[in-house]
C-alpha cells in the first residue's frame, strides 16, 4: 500500500487540531450555546439513563473521527501546499462546506430532520473544520 501521502504530516498538529475540534464540541453543545435547542430537536432526554449509556465510548469514537478529519486536512494541506491563517480558514471553509456540512445535510434531508438541527450541526462541522485547518496550517 502506498503511504507516501502521509509523509511530512505534523502528527502533533493533527492531534492538537482534533483536540481543539473536540473542545469546540464541548462548548457548542453545552448550556452556554446550543444544548437546550439541540436536546429539544433531537428529542433526547438527558435525565433518561438509556440516553446517557455508552457516553464514554461515543466520546472516544467522536475524537477518533475528528482525528481522521484532522488527518485529511493535513494531507490536503501538504498536497496543496497551504500555509498560514488565511490558508487554514479557506481550507476549513471548503472542507467544512463541501464535505462535512454537505454530507450531514444529505442524510438529514432523507431523515427529515428539523432544519434547526441541521443548522446547529452543520455550523459546528464548519467551525470545527476551520479551527482544525487553521491549527494545521499555521503549525510549522
Amino acid at each position: 500500500m502506498e503511504t507516501a501521502f502521509l509523509t511530512g504530516i505534523n502528527w502533533i498538529a493533527v492531534f492538537c487540531a482534533a483536540l481543539a475540534y473536540f473542545a469546540l464540541g464541548a462548548i457548542w453543545y453545552s448550556k452556554v450555546l446550543f444544548a437546550k435547542k439541540w436536546l429539544e430537536l433531537t428529542r433526547i432526554d438527558p435525565k433518561n439513563t438509556d440516553a446517557t449509556k455508552g457516553m464514554a465510548g461515543i466520546m472516544i469514537a467522536s475524537f477518533v473521527l475528528m482525528f481522521i478529519t484532522a488527518t485529511g486536512l493535513a494531507i490536503l494541506r501538504n498536497r496543496l501546499d497551504i500555509a498560514g491563517t488565511m490558508g487554514g480558514v479557506k481550507l476549513g471553509l471548503v472542507t467544512g462546506i463541501c464535505f462535512g456540512a454537505a454530507a450531514i445535510s444529505i442524510s438529514y434531508l432523507y431523515e427529515k430532520r428539523p432544519k434547526g438541527l441541521h443548522l446547529i450541526n452543520d455550523a459546528y462541522t464548519l467551525a470545527g473544520n476551520i479551527i482544525a485547518a487553521v491549527i494545521i496550517c499555521i503549525w510549522p
